[in-house]
């Protein structure tokens, strides 16, 4: 049971254990890393299993490609996509292209899985020396790629981690704070001339550098914290609106068990602006876990060049410098954190409404991570609490009822912040609304998930600047009492609050079950709003009254069909106003300026997944978005241009 809950017991726990079992303190150590070692030969048997099944539907995929163009038709409509003169077409040439890198995949699956038969990759210590083909992980596939001796990138990641300490804790001249903003900013000259780094002959770095730096105080205890970074997947789960897609691409060391001290990870991210307007960032890097003393840790990220040189030159356009935190044990479950973010990206256009956020490195910089991470771990402290005040969680007569929609809320939302970026998962078209909004849509057909509604669904997104302060919007949007001014489902009509539970000390971080009556029908939505120092969201969707009334109980929410819509909002970002955001009681709208709004609708078209997408139902949620957008524009009285 304790292995369930704690894989890697403290020493205060085996103790509690040997005491209760009757065994010595080394026998249960020795049987919880057994148990570790099982589980995880069980998994890397599993994942091989699905190596297997993908080089299966590569293999498949470029059989069809192949058929597909000897055939020169077009696969949609069946015409004829070759030329009279008999050259390529646009479409053949780009069907070649992605015939050959799918060969060159299926040509490493095969390297990799010949090369590491099922649990053969299970470790990779850190300690030189060790060439048993049978303890080698596929650290030596990935070295073989990228030419990387395993003590070159521990070498690369100390230096990078002593950089990062510095960067943390050095005041003036490194980090200089701007008047006008309250904001610091790194003096370029000093980095250079501080840490050797190589620069352009005009003295200006040829790649635009992005450097901030925040501290604050997380609710959550440094073991659980540190795991987080070093665990792919609670990574994800605690930046889900800044991550849409990460992995980590090798285990160059283990580090110590069970803290994962000295821990070396390869990693891939892709970064994300909550609109599809902001082109996504990818990066790889090797991070590095590192305790410093009894109290404090260090996370440190570098990306190495000899890596990226490697992976096709359009993915490079963003490089980590050193970057990273130090966490600080502060006892009663607080960790102190200080975040630096250092990025070298390519110079790029960004769309007129976010340049002012992305080019001043606030979209992501060290204020973002650290407003999402605190956010995060407030939400997960208001999870687990079990004495919650009754009017903090009205509506709701069970713990568990109120951890059962807490946690379909926090699915909602993730749902909601993976469907509207600008990632790669999704394919966005611009159309123009009648009313002259720009809108992107994008189509996607959900054939398994039992989280969401199968069929075909239709996402609609638009992204506008309103001249009202963040707050004003935040609040307006999230209160279900001025609810029906903007929301076209309700008509108009009264609605009411049947559950509402505080996920956090600010009460604008709220978890409620709203209904809407009409003559015809009632309905219910549960809605999730959240807010930070960085951006505020309000996420949202139909549920069904059954199946919620089960939740609101305490039964099971993960297969509950969930699809939901919502609003981002950040501050405009211009640098004439001040960017440290206080409490919302503290500020006056005057000095708070404009907003940036996105605004997202899902509608289900069909719900058979192989049904083709219509026009009619394009337009309907582009009526929808439209509509919606003048609601809040007439109810907080914004003029249009």
């Amino acid at each position: 049971m304790l292995f369930k809950e704690s894989p890697h017991p403290d020493e205060k726990q085996r103790q509690q254990l040997s005491k209760q079992l009757g065994l010595a303190p080394r026998q249960v150590k020795f049987w919880f890393q057994n148990r570790r070692t099982q589980i995880k030969a069980i998994q890397e048997r599993h994942e091989n299993s699905l190596f297997k099944q993908e080089l299966e539907k590569l293999r498949d995929e470029n059989k069809a490609m192949r058929e597909t163009i000897n055939k020169a038709c077009c696969p949609n409509c069946g015409m004829a996509t070759t030329s009279k003169d008999g050259s390529m077409t646009t479409e053949e040439q780009q069907l070649r292209i992605e015939n050959a890198k799918l060969k060159a995949e299926v040509e490493k699956l095969r390297t990799v899985i010949g090369k590491y038969p099922p649990g053969a990759a299970s470790t990779s210590s850190c300690s030189a020396g060790n060439d048993d083909q049978e303890n080698r992980s596929s650290l030596d596939f990935y070295t073989g790629i990228f030419g990387l001796e395993k003590s070159r990138i521990m070498e690369i990641v100390n230096q990078a981690m002593e950089e990062m300490k510095q960067m943390a804790t050095a005041g003036e001249p490194l980090w200089v704070r701007s008047v006008e903003t309250g904001r610091e900013i790194l003096n370029y000259d000093e980095y250079v001339k501080e840490f050797s780094v190589e620069s352009s002959s005009n003295g200006r770095p040829k790649r635009s550098i992005e450097a901030s730096r925040e501290t604050g105080v997380v609710f959550v205890d440094l073991p659980r914290l540190v795991q987080s970074f070093m665990d792919v997947n609670q990574w994800k789960e605690m930046f889900p609106c800044i991550i849409s897609k990460a992995a980590t691409v090798d285990v160059i060391c283990n580090g110590e068990a069970p803290n994962k001290n000295g821990a070396v990870l390869l990693m891939f991210a892709e970064l994300q602006m909550l609109t599809p307007l902001v082109p996504t960032r990818e990066v790889y890097f090797v991070r590095y876990c590192k305790q410093l003393s009894a109290e404090q840790w260090a996370i440190v990220d570098v990306s190495i060049d000899n890596v990226e040189e490697n992976i096709d030159a359009s993915l490079v356009k963003c490089r980590k410098r050193p970057s990273g935190c130090i966490i600080e044990d502060k006892s009663n479950g607080h960790c102190k954190v200080t975040w630096v973010e250092h990025l070298e990206c390519q110079k790029s256009t960004v769309h007129t409404l976010y340049r002012t956020v992305v080019n001043s490195g606030l979209a992501f910089g060290a204020r973002h991570w650290m407003a999402t991470l605190q956010l995060q771990c407030e939400r997960f402290v208001f999870f687990m609490a079990t004495n919650v005040p009754t009017k903090d969680s009205t509506g709701v007569a069970t713990l568990a009822g109120r951890k059962s929609i807490l946690k379909l809320a926090q699915r909602m939302t993730f749902s909601f912040c993976h469907s509207i970026g600008a990632s790669s998962y999704h394919t966005w078209n611009k159309v123009t609304s009648k009313t002259g909004e720009d809108i992107r849509v994008s189509s996607r057909k959900n054939l398994s998930d039992p989280g969401e509604p199968l069929g075909v669904i239709v996402c609609a997104v638009s992204s506008v600047w309103l001249p009202v302060s963040p707050n004003l919007l935040f609040d307006f949007l999230r209160d279900e009492a001025r609810r029906n001014e903007w929301d076209i489902i309700s008509n108009g009509g009264p609605v009411q609050s049947v559950a509402n539970l505080a996920k956090g000390q600010d009460r604008g971080n709220a978890v409620t079950i709203q209904t809407m009556k009409s003559k015809e029908n009632s309905m219910w939505v549960l809605q999730d709003s959240c807010t930070n120092a960085f951006e505020s969201m309000v996420v949202f969707a139909p549920v069904d009254i059954t199946g919620m009334q089960s939740v609101i109980t305490g039964c099971d929410s993960s297969s509950m069909a969930i699809l939901p819509s919502g609003f981002s909002i950040l501050p405009d970002g211009l640098e004439s106003r001040p960017l440290v955001i206080t409490s919302r009681h503290e500020k006056s709208n005057d000095t708070e300026g404009g907003s940036l709004l996105t605004i997202a609708f899902q509608i289900l078209t069909n719900s058979s997944p192989t049904a083709k997408l219509t026009m009619e139902s394009v337009e309907s949620v582009n009526t929808i978005i439209s509509c919606t957008l003048r609601n809040i524009k007439t109810s907080l009285q914004c003029e249009d241009g």
